[in-house]
């Protein structure tokens, strides 16, 4: 036999308070003097008592529910970043609803419209893009979306990303001044922003020095494809002397296949620059020269563009691009005067 319910009537009742006091100790962010919280969460300890989070947001009409939709958790970097936005999401009252996809469109959009059911306030969309048909039933629900580590043309949606232009020109930048003549680049999911965008950067600045990408291949953001696009890159009669991944999770691939099934030595006969900086990178067993995605300011900033939609005190798409240090470590041959 289920238990009746308490309700915040009756916790009023034992605390001497009104039900709007119970309410607002119960709600963060609302004003209480500690003697009521005291004598609220007593009655309510005495009593069972839990506040019902479902009925609360069908009256005020919010869930403090922020879905976040991610396909690719093999990278370190999105499970560190996760737990970074659940945790400051929280620290504003917010609880994040977490829905893993596949990198396909179809699929994409499918679990967004499953968010979209459960009533969420917002929705953060990491590593993934949203048909242009999905991003306007976003916007016709008053749900707003933040991309985070991912940029998308004319479909007027909020982004958080590093500056992968002028972050990837650093490390075109090092490797030529490290001396080296034969460069490659191993790219990842083709059309993605942030492949592309890392791409265009390092190659521009190639250019600017007056030499061109010696050879492209493309490791679609896993190991297994990038030690594939390595054994191709190595099968060429003059071989790279350098590389430049475009995450550090097929770097670290590319390291171990160099090294351990070619028999190569790294920096010495080829050096090899990765993106992220996520923590097996500075292992000894790698010590990956790479760019640090600084995903504190990330998610910082993501949470903010959000908060502020939900509030209403942004009406248009904002677009932020964050600076990404190259740190360098033993991967790629140092410049004597670096």
């Amino acid at each position: 036999m289920s238990k009746e319910k308490v309700t915040s009537m009756q916790v009023a009742k034992l605390a001497g308070v009104s039900q709007s006091a119970v309410s607002r100790v119960f709600t963060k962010g609302a004003s209480a003097s500690q003697k009521t919280v005291d004598k609220v969460k007593k009655a309510a300890d005495e009593l069972g008592y839990r506040p019902n989070v479902l009925a609360r947001a069908m009256v005020s009409g919010k869930s403090r529910i922020i879905g976040l939709v991610v396909a690719y958790l093999d990278n370190q970097f999105y499970p560190q970043a996760i737990e970074k936005l659940s945790q400051a999401l929280q620290e504003q009252g917010y609880h994040i609803l977490i829905f893993l996809t596949s990198k396909t469109e179809d699929n994409i959009d499918k679990v967004v419209d499953e968010i979209l059911d459960h009533q969420v306030d917002g929705i953060i969309a990491a590593s993934v893009a949203l048909s242009s048909e999905l991003a306007q039933r976003c916007a016709a629900a008053g749900v707003p979306v933040v991309l985070f580590n991912r940029s998308q043309d004319g479909e007027n949606l909020s982004s958080v990303t590093s500056d992968n232009f002028s972050a990837s020109a650093k490390a075109a930048r090092f490797l030529l001044a490290g001396g080296h003549q034969r460069i490659a680049y191993i790219a990842g999911w083709e059309g993605t922003s942030t492949s592309r965008d890392r791409e265009i950067g390092f190659v521009n600045a190639l250019e600017q020095a007056g030499q061109k990408l010696y050879a492209k291949e493309i490791g679609n953001f896993t190991r297994e494809e990038a030690s594939e696009a390595t054994h191709r890159l190595f099968a060429m009669k003059s071989p790279p002397d350098a590389i430049f991944v475009a995450n550090d999770h097929m770097a670290l691939a590319v390291m171990d296949t160099l090294r351990y099934e070619l028999g190569l030595k790294v920096p010495d006969d080829v050096s090899v620059i990765g993106f992220d900086d996520v923590p097996a990178s500075s292992w000894p067993a790698y010590n990956l020269t790479t760019l640090r995605q600084r995903s504190n300011l990330m998610v910082a900033e993501t949470i903010k563009v959000l908060l502020e939609q939900i509030d209403g005190k942004a009406t248009t798409a904002q677009q932020v691009a964050i600076g990404s240090p190259l740190i360098v470590r033993n991967s790629a041959r140092i410049p004597d005067d670096w």
